[in-house]
């Protein structure tokens, strides 16, 4: 068991994470990351990430001014110049890019390209420490700040402790940090699909009565579909193989998104 002193401790080395403590590293603070495990290396050849992120044009600049946007170009990033929503074929909605005056609108961005771009930016700087693979078990005040007890038993004494370790925080539950929340009943799928055409800038959501249905363009010929509905519908769809997903995909969204191929999914509350 050994006992380190730092400025900042960061728990949890995703997006958030990942960018916060890069962001305050760069301003000359000394950041430990606190993570269980480090983003998987980048493969071109590899399908896309199921978990999708929309970037706009404003992330790009915060992602530009940390460094590691052209990291992010190097890998995958699709841009979109137009956004549509519309609920039963009326009440359209269009946002286009050159009516806005802007290049494109932003950039779909595969979750994982994401963590790595970030996460190597991270390894390369000299006022980051990576703890990994590990994870907080304790959470206590300490003199002018707070001591932080890791899975292997050592210690970090620090002035500042971030969560942003998702939903389930563990270090807002150890701070005694509370929520109100409320149960939307809700589930969403995110499906990764081969397009028959490529899949052009156009984003679009569409609105039902039990959840929208989104088109996500992507590199190549590839998109993701997002499928919100009922839990016990997403459970329903989850059931499914690849081929009776298709066809219910067929039967359920809209017709101008022609024949596509799901190869994989996921849900999430």
């Amino acid at each position: 068991m050994t006992l380190q002193h730092t400025e900042v401790a960061v728990v949890g080395g995703g997006m958030v994470g990942g960018a916060l403590a890069l962001g305050l590293a760069q301003q000359g603070f000394e950041v430990t990351v606190i993570e269980q495990a480090a983003p998987p290396a980048y493969d071109p050849a590899s399908k896309p990430d199921v978990r999708i992120s929309a970037i706009s044009a404003a992330s790009v600049d915060l992602l530009r001014g940390l460094g590691v946007w052209e990291a992010v170009q190097a890998m995958r990033a699709h841009p979109y110049s137009r956004l549509e929503t519309w609920e039963w074929e009326n009440a359209h909605v269009a946002f286009d890019a050159a009516e806005l005056k802007l290049p494109r609108l932003g950039y779909m961005v595969e979750n994982n390209v994401l963590q790595r771009a970030l996460w190597q930016a991270l390894e390369a700087h000299p006022k980051v420490t990576l703890r990994v693979p590990a994870s907080l078990k304790a959470l206590h005040p300490h003199e002018r700040g707070y001591l932080l007890t890791l899975d292997n038993g050592d210690e970090l004494a620090v002035k500042l402790v971030i969560g942003a370790d998702g939903a389930n925080s563990q270090v807002r539950q150890m701070a005694g940090i509370g929520v109100h929340a409320w149960q939307y009943e809700q589930s969403c799928m995110l499906i990764t699909a081969e397009c028959e055409n490529g899949p052009g800038e156009s984003t679009w959501q569409h609105f039902t009565p039990n959840g929208p249905h989104a088109f996500l363009p992507l590199f190549d010929n590839w998109a993701s579909l997002v499928w919100y509905d009922k839990p016990a519908r997403i459970r329903q769809l989850q059931g499914m193989n690849m081929e009776q997903l298709q066809r219910e995909i067929l039967l359920h969204f809209p017709s101008r998104l022609g024949h596509v191929t799901p190869v994989a999914a996921g849900a999430f509350p």
